[in-house]
């Protein structure tokens, strides 16, 4: 049975963003769909996500919501909700939580829609068996089904984010980096030390390479990044600039769109990278590329959980741990630099 939530012909659409910068690009196609009927979408999404919903051409408008990861906050919910009445016809909520679904009903949007989630029986009028997080697939088609009706099934149904050229070309020149002249590292990953390959293998690589690289990443991977400077330092002088919590998203996403490849662990930047279309070498350690995968034909994915070659093979993967439970994190300690190089040889 296909799930149906009709919305009159032109109207406003309040979409509740995920709080993670990968899930947030994993959106766009439920956005391209609802876009198609005719709807207008307003995105609510936290500040280090709004970004991403800005380089959507689907949305009007991109709300930034005032609160804290973590925080109920219920009388900003409330004040933020008042000020939203009357404006929209329907809401998608993305988040399983409580919390996100607070707004919209006391905004008393009249269609509320999202996956059964954490204890919000009453707050949304359409709600979709939820399934358990390791078994949904790709996660793309999971916010798809939020779209109702009969939506796009062909595999694979890809995000799309657009950087304007001017921008590009102006964030570019102000860190002093000509199109397609250096590669971007993404080294962080929010989730865990289990998602992050070892730091001397990204300096070894950076090494390697005969462009600059450039390191991105939030405040909290500044430490990391600058780790791979010094260790690069070593075989080539100057190789690696950090940008780590020096440039917003705003700017990271023109600094990827502009690159010649980036090499990332499975992060928001890679689904970042895919949807823009630049060239990548998406590392897997602890998580799943047959759930997350980086949705681009210029991507190139390392796993050794599928490398028939590898020994002893890692039957503890993906275990989806923060930290190795085993304490040898194989998976990224024996994924080499030269792979990856090889990798980035065969994107041309």
């Amino acid at each position: 049975m296909i799930a149906s939530f009709p919305a009159p012909l032109g109207a406003e659409t309040l979409l509740i963003a995920p709080q993670w910068i990968g899930d947030a690009v994993m959106t766009q196609p439920l956005l391209a769909v609802l876009h198609a009927r005719g709807q207008r979408l307003t995105v609510g999404a936290l500040p280090w996500v709004a970004p991403v919903y800005r380089a959507m051409a689907q949305v009007s408008r991109v709300i930034e919501f005032p609160f804290a990861h973590g925080r109920l906050q219920l009388s900003d919910r409330r004040n933020l909700a008042k000020s939203l009445r009357g404006q929209f016809q329907q809401a998608v909520v993305c988040p399983n939580s409580l919390k996100s679904a607070l707004v919209p009903w006391m905004a008393g949007i009249d269609q509320r829609i999202g996956y059964r989630g954490e204890a919000r029986w009453g707050l949304l009028t359409h709600a979709l068996p939820n399934p358990p997080r390791h078994d949904r697939g790709s996660m793309v088609k999971h916010y798809l089904a939020l779209a109702g009706g009969i939506v796009p099934t062909d595999d694979p149904v890809r995000p799309v984010l657009q950087v304007k050229p001017d921008t590009r070309i102006a964030v570019l020149s102000s860190w002093g980096l000509h199109a397609d002249g250096y590669y971007v590292f993404a080294p962080g990953a929010e989730y865990g030390p289990a998602k992050r390959w070892p730091a001397r293998h990204f300096a070894e690589l950076a090494g390697r390479l005969n462009a600059p690289v450039v390191l991105l990443g939030s405040a909290s991977d500044q430490a990391l990044c600058e780790e791979i400077v010094r260790l690069a330092q070593v075989s080539r002088p100057g190789a690696c600039t950090n940008l780590a919590g020096r440039s917003g998203l705003d700017e990271s996403l023109a600094l990827v769109a502009g690159a010649r490849a980036l090499v990332s662990n499975d992060s928001g930047l890679m689904h970042i990278a895919a949807a823009l279309g630049t060239p990548q070498v998406a590392l897997f350690g602890s998580s799943n590329p047959l759930h997350t995968p980086p949705m681009s034909d210029v991507a190139r994915i390392l796993w050794l959980k599928n490398d028939a070659g590898y020994h002893p093979p890692l039957d503890c993967a993906p275990c989806y741990a923060r930290t190795c439970p085993l304490g040898h994190t194989r998976c990224l300690q024996d994924l080499t630099p030269q792979r990856a190089m090889d990798a980035l040889a065969s994107l041309g």
